[in-house]
């Protein structure tokens, strides 16, 4: 069987392909090759464990997130229809080329825990069309409805690529003989129901009581009001929790709590949620914050934070109605 490569596929024009921004998600996925081969490489390489510093978000960096960061920020501010990059683990915008048409925001290492134990890591990203011929601080703040693309590429048994370009989620998967990522699984659908849930409970006593009495119904199974059993997944790397649900459909929930009043969720806006609500959304799934829609929020902040339930539709349905009852 002959499989389309991830150029022939960028070809079609589909969506909002242009081949400007054809040649940017080229630029993104090679360098994922990159990174890859790294994690491969593992303890062999010495790039295992700490960096012995925090990034923006007061987070513990590990030396892979550290040279994944500088891996793409080299081969993107380089690129001539790229404006400018955002990445999750640097305070400030890094301008790159005039004119460049495209403004490329990234999280390089997401899942970076995971590294140490060699559990699955990925890189997630998201293109917003460039809107100065100099780019500027505020030309990042676009909702995520208005992303040209979004992905990621999940570092796992095998390394794999989702994207949507505007027509639908497809998945690529790397082939290590012929180093190309070839397309594996076109039209990509999230069904509406589901059996699982991912959460990561041991915040639930924080949690706000609408998220309270979600979980507590899905815990309560087949005796409680849902009439059914739930199994409950959690991998600890949003990449490897969002691929579940596209492959076998879900719910995953990071959802406003109260430990921090300040922070309105864990997650990132630009770098995170926008980026998979967009690839859930174009296969047929839900994503909010468990009030309004992720993908129409005016982001205010480079590093805005938001909570966010995605997946199954009418599970994330269930969940906003509480919420809004």
């Amino acid at each position: 069987m002959s499989y389309r490569t991830l150029s022939q596929f960028l070809q079609q024009q589909t969506g909002n392909l242009t081949p400007e921004l054809s040649q940017v998600i080229e630029t993104i996925a090679n360098t994922c090759k990159r990174i890859d081969q790294l994690l491969q490489k593992g303890a062999l390489a010495g790039v295992l464990g700490s960096a012995q510093h925090e990034n923006v978000q007061g987070e513990e960096q590990k030396k892979l997130d550290v040279i994944s960061n500088d891996y793409l920020i080299d081969a993107l501010k380089v690129h001539p229809h790229v404006g400018g990059l955002a990445s999750e683990e640097l305070d400030e915008f890094t301008p790159a080329q005039n004119n460049g048409q495209y403004l490329v925001l990234f999280d390089p290492l997401d899942g970076s825990s995971n590294i140490d134990i060699n559990m699955c890591v990925g890189t997630i990203f998201s293109i917003l069309p460039a809107k100065n011929a100099v780019t500027q601080a505020e030309d990042f703040m676009q909702p995520g409805r208005d992303q040209v693309a979004a992905g990621y590429v999940l570092y796992g048994p095998s390394t794999m690529m989702a994207l949507t370009v505007g027509s639908g989620t497809v998945f690529f998967t790397f082939d290590t003989e012929s180093q190309e990522f070839l397309l594996t699984t076109e039209n990509i659908q999230v069904a509406a129901d589901t059996k699982e849930y991912a959460i990561n409970a041991s915040n639930q006593r924080h949690w706000e009581a609408p998220v309270q009495r979600y979980i507590e119904e899905l815990l309560a199974g087949k005796t409680g009001p849902r009439e059914k059993d739930f199994n409950m997944r959690w991998v600890a790397c949003m990449v490897g929790d969002i691929h579940r649900i596209l492959c076998r459909s879900g719910i995953f929930m990071y959802p406003y709590d109260l430990k921090d009043p300040k922070k309105a969720g864990r997650l990132r806006l630009m770098y995170e949620a926008n980026p998979m609500s967009m690839l859930m959304e174009q296969a047929g799934a839900a994503s909010t914050t468990g009030r309004v829609r992720i993908l129409d929020i005016e982001p205010t902040e480079l590093h805005q934070r938001v909570p966010v339930i995605i997946g199954s539709k009418n599970e994330v349905e269930l969940v906003t109605s509480y919420h809004n009852a």
